[in-house]
């Protein structure tokens, strides 16, 4: 997924690594008070006394230590977030000239709403990844594992009273996942429909008033802004227990090393200043950890996001060339012409012939294809078999731009500017 994102990144790549090693130095700036803490405990355990000068040196090495971590932080942040904008900006610019390749009809079969949301809202929230959960989640991740690897040398056995919390906060971490994935798909296609009907209904607020359609046309917009909000809250209710168990036991490193460990230390099977020192570095590595493992609650949201703006750039192209109009006239073809909508299959091999210089009409029952017949002349979508010729050349044997100065097209559902009727055929 990271790697996904990252093609998009360009000469902005090299910013997203810089920001993650600044990140990394600024958290063991971080962790590193607490080793000067255990170093002034350790006299003190010992029945030693603590001179003035060894204090001060501590006291202003923590104070250096956070002011570095301080300035490396926001610098991190920095630096991963100008990365991440210019990557967002590369990938809306790739996603626009794909959009643009296909064909118009599957654009707008999506419908404003829906691409409204991933071309803003599902590209934006890439940034938490890109500026956050890649640079901040893996420094933050790297620092206490290199801690809990200290712990072994210090304690094997502190060291692994240590890591007894993380499998219990993995567990509810794991089940939150899991019950939010299964209804993450229903809660994605409700807000695509939300955001499609609100598109709608603001659109043809006019009509509905013209026509005083108020209570059908808003019984609908309440219908889907209710199932909205039904998902929203189902998803949470699942989710926001595990959520609390896991944001509880996470940064509680100490959770079993105080106690047991604090029993080990009575019957002589540890020292107390490696207890004091595993302790120190318990509570240097809780936060991190839990900022770190925050971050993968976002990372199946992300997943799904990235997943669908795959697809709709990886929809096929419109099958044209850079050619010119070159038909011997101006008759229209249409030769064994199949087409479906998504499986179902609404022309079934239509052979057909309108003469140049006359008129020709199509005359069927509601559902019948005639205007599907129409949208493919104009090559709305590409035809899954057979051909249409204008003037014995194939319409996919020339550019969209060619095909449309031979042919003027008006839609059923035609939208009026505020000019005169012929400014409006013209356009």
């Amino acid at each position: 997924m990271f790697q996904k994102v990252l093609e998009y990144a360009g000469e902005y790549r090299k910013t997203t690594y810089l920001s993650m090693v600044v990140m990394l130095i600024g958290i063991v700036m971080n962790v590193l008070p607490f080793l000067f803490i255990y170093q002034l405990i350790r006299p003190l355990l010992l029945g030693g006394s603590l001179e003035l000068g060894y204090a001060a040196w501590r006291v202003a090495a923590i104070a250096v230590c956070g002011i570095l971590y301080a300035v490396l932080y926001v610098k991190g942040l920095s630096l991963s977030h100008r990365a991440a904008y210019n990557t967002l900006k590369n990938l809306r610019i790739s996603l626009q000239g794909k959009l643009e390749r296909q064909p118009l009809g599957v654009i707008q079969e999506k419908g404003v709403g829906a691409l409204k949301k991933m071309f803003i809202d599902d590209i934006d929230s890439i940034e938490l990844l890109l500026a956050h959960a890649l640079p901040e989640g893996l420094a933050n991740l790297a620092v206490p594992a290199f801690v809990f690897l200290a712990m072994f040398f210090v304690d094997w056995k502190l060291a692994l009273l240590s890591l007894c919390a993380l499998p219990l906060g993995l567990v509810a971490m794991m089940v939150m996942y899991r019950a939010g994935t299964s209804k993450m798909g229903a809660y994605y296609a409700s807000a695509q429909k939300m955001n499609n009907t609100i598109v709608e209904y603001i659109n043809g607020m006019e009509v509905v008033k013209v026509f005083n359609r108020d209570g059908e046309s808003y019984q609908r917009f309440e219908q889907d802004v209710r199932g909205y909000r039904d998902f929203t809250l189902a998803w949470y209710k699942v989710c926001w227990p595990w959520m609390a168990l896991y944001n509880s036991i996470l940064p509680c490193v100490a959770l079993f090393t105080l106690p047991i460990g604090a029993y080990l230390v009575l019957r002589g099977y540890s020292t107390l200043p490696d207890f004091a020192l595993v302790l120190c570095m318990s509570f240097g590595v809780g936060a991190p950890l839990l900022r770190a493992l925050g971050f993968m609650s976002t990372l199946p949201q992300i997943s799904y996001k990235i997943t669908a703006l795959e697809q709709l750039m990886g929809a096929p192209a419109l099958v044209q060339t850079d050619r010119a109009f070159s038909g011997e006239d101006h008759s229209v073809s249409f030769e064994d012409v199949r087409f479906a909508y998504q499986e179902d299959e609404v022309l079934h091999g239509v052979s057909l012939t309108a003469p140049e210089g006359s008129l020709t009409a199509l005359v069927g029952e509601s559902g019948s294809g005639k205007s599907t017949l129409a949208k493919l002349l104009v090559h709305y979508y590409d035809v899954a078999g057979g051909s249409i010729r204008v003037g014995g050349q194939d319409i996919r044997e020339m550019s969209v731009e060619a095909l449309n100065d031979q042919i003027s097209y008006v839609a059923q559902e035609q939208f009026l500017f505020n000019m005169s009727l012929l400014e409006n055929i013209r356009l």
